[in-house]
């Protein structure tokens, strides 16, 4: 049975803002999805600990208020949240995460933050993964599609629900629906198995980013450089 045709975990976080290694865990759900529904779901409240700006508010729908008076110590919640996606891949149950190196590297930097056990020490050392990220395969095996790659518009582009944009579990949900979807039409990507189907991600990020830093070379752009790791990039730079 193709991987697509199993039960696959989503995994989305909403946060205090856009760069993954300052900003910080507001909501977090990891959902196993069978064929057609959600078979188990376990979501996150966290008190990020620092104010959410109002520009992540306005997207999300969580404030600071609400954050502390109902979220959970993020600690807590970041550990909890790896926990479950680790025991997930112990069983080789691919994790689908809407552009993965956003919300993976946003926890690992969480873990670090926090002194917890990092994502491949709570793996006895063995790199993380399947991971199965909609953006990076859709971004390869569609390359010369016009129009935005978020997750609404792609979602919209493989005809799958997203019932709430940018509610963790709805986001999660949908990544599942995309990556399912994106397997039936383009037969290359069933072909291959969850292990084969998470190297290939990795070269198509690093040349994504490699065509991308050209680009914005080309345009002129003082800073160019693209970050072309996947599915987590490097955490050296200070986290605070």
């Amino acid at each position: 049975m193709a991987w697509h045709a199993k039960p696959l975990v989503g995994f989305d976080l909403e946060t205090t803002g856009t760069d993954p290694l300052q900003a910080r865990i507001v909501t977090a759900a990891v959902v196993q999805v069978g064929e057609r529904d959600p078979l188990e779901l376990r979501f996150w409240l966290a008190d990020p600990g620092v104010r959410i700006p109002e520009q992540a508010s306005a997207i999300h729908g969580i404030s600071s208020e609400r954050a502390a008076a109902e979220g959970r110590p993020a600690r807590e919640v970041a550990d909890e949240i790896a926990s479950a996606l680790c025991a997930h891949w112990e069983r080789d149950v691919p994790v689908v995460a809407y552009n993965a190196a956003f919300d993976l590297t946003l926890l690992s930097a969480e873990l670090q933050r926090h002194g917890l056990p990092s994502l491949s020490e709570r793996l006895q050392g063995r790199s993380i993964g399947p991971v199965i990220d909609p953006y990076t395969i859709d971004r390869a095996v569609d390359r010369y599609r016009k129009g935005k790659r978020t997750l609404e518009a792609v979602s919209a582009e493989y005809g799958t629900p997203l019932d709430d944009a940018h509610d963790a579990i709805s986001d999660a949900v949908a990544a599942v629906r995309v990556a399912r979807a994106l397997a039936k039409r383009h037969a290359q990507v069933a072909a291959l198995d969850p292990a084969e189907l998470h190297q290939r991600q990795i070269g198509w990020y690093a040349q994504w980013a490699q065509d991308f830093e050209a680009f914005l070379r080309s345009k002129g752009t003082a800073d160019a450089s693209v970050d072309g790791a996947w599915p987590l990039r490097d955490l050296a730079p200070a986290i605070t």
